[in-house]
């Protein structure tokens, strides 16, 4: 088989049988395309059941020189899993990445937006439009249930719970949760659906979906990214932020307003807690001031 071939069955793998994403599984893919790029690049003719750890050690050298040491861990620790695929599927008996070690790189910190910021930039929404009113709900959303973009995009309206005060959210894997939602967000959920969601044309398929754009489409990643930077610029930001940013700030508010780490995993939707403990970061004096606060040795 070609490398096209198993790449399409890596891909199924992904898809149905872990249960990734579109955009998880695209970036699966890239890496390994990069790696075949590299071979036809050099002229090297060799399938991924016969590849060597010396030809990859080859190839990890290459992108060195071409991406920062984040890329380059996040493309090894891709390939090695499209390798344990080969192997889970009796295609190989070794993954020959194994011994090839990523870069180390410091834990990235999140950027975080103030609770001012983010009122400045939901202040910023032209309401005199329709997609005003939509702008503002989905921030008032992203910010309130600290939601992944993707998330965002595919809430559906069958997933709102308003009497009980809760959402409920498809993440990663299509694990479901429930996160609760403020009365702040919800009335702005229902100013959006009454005036200006149920006015428009609904494309078949999108019955369901909450936020749509005005020919009746879910919305793409890509915009509400748009929309965030159009918003940023006009209220002359420094940050360079992004729909995850909301997300960040999200959890960074609840801890420093004295969260417990295990709700925010909860909320957020984080299989381990310690991806979540990245936000223990984000305020050493707030940390400090607890500390000082209940421990008896104060």
């Amino acid at each position: 088989m070609s490398w096209t071939t198993f790449i399409k069955n890596y891909q199924s793998y992904l898809k149905i049988e872990r249960g990734l994403s579109k955009n998880t599984v695209a970036n699966y893919s890239f890496d390994i395309e990069r790696l075949c790029h590299f071979l036809q690049e050099n002229n090297i003719d060799v399938s991924p059941l016969k590849i060597s750890e010396e030809t990859l050690q080859q190839f990890v050298y290459a992108i060195s020189t071409q991406v920062n040491a984040r890329s380059q861990a996040r493309i090894i620790s891709g390939l090695k899993s499209f390798f344990s695929f080969l192997i889970f599927e009796d295609y190989r008996t070794d993954n020959p990445l194994e011994l090839i070690e990523s870069p180390k790189i410091g834990r990235k910190l999140p950027d975080t937006l103030s609770l001012e910021e983010i009122d400045t930039l939901i202040r910023a929404i032209d309401l005199s439009s329709n997609e005003g009113e939509r702008n503002r709900a989905m921030l008032e959303v992203m910010y309130g249930c600290g939601l992944r973009v993707s998330e965002l995009v595919t809430l559906k309206i069958s997933d709102l719970f308003f009497e009980e005060g809760f959402i409920k959210i498809t993440g990663k894997g299509n694990k479901q949760r429930f996160v609760p939602i403020g009365e702040l967000a919800q009335k702005y959920i229902q100013i959006y659906k009454d005036t200006v969601r149920s006015h428009l044309v609904i494309k078949k398929g999108c019955e369901d979906t909450l936020f749509l754009n005005r020919r009746g489409n879910q919305l793409t990643r890509a915009m509400i990214f748009t929309i965030i930077k159009n918003l940023s610029v006009e209220i002359g930001l420094q940050k360079k932020i992004s729909p995850h940013t909301f997300r960040h700030s999200f959890a960074t508010h609840l801890l420093e307003n004295g969260a417990d780490l295990r709700s925010i995993q909860l909320m957020l939707g984080h299989e381990s807690i310690t991806t979540t403990e990245v936000y223990l970061h984000l305020d050493r004096k707030y940390l400090a001031e607890v500390m000082n606060s209940f421990h008896p040795r104060k």
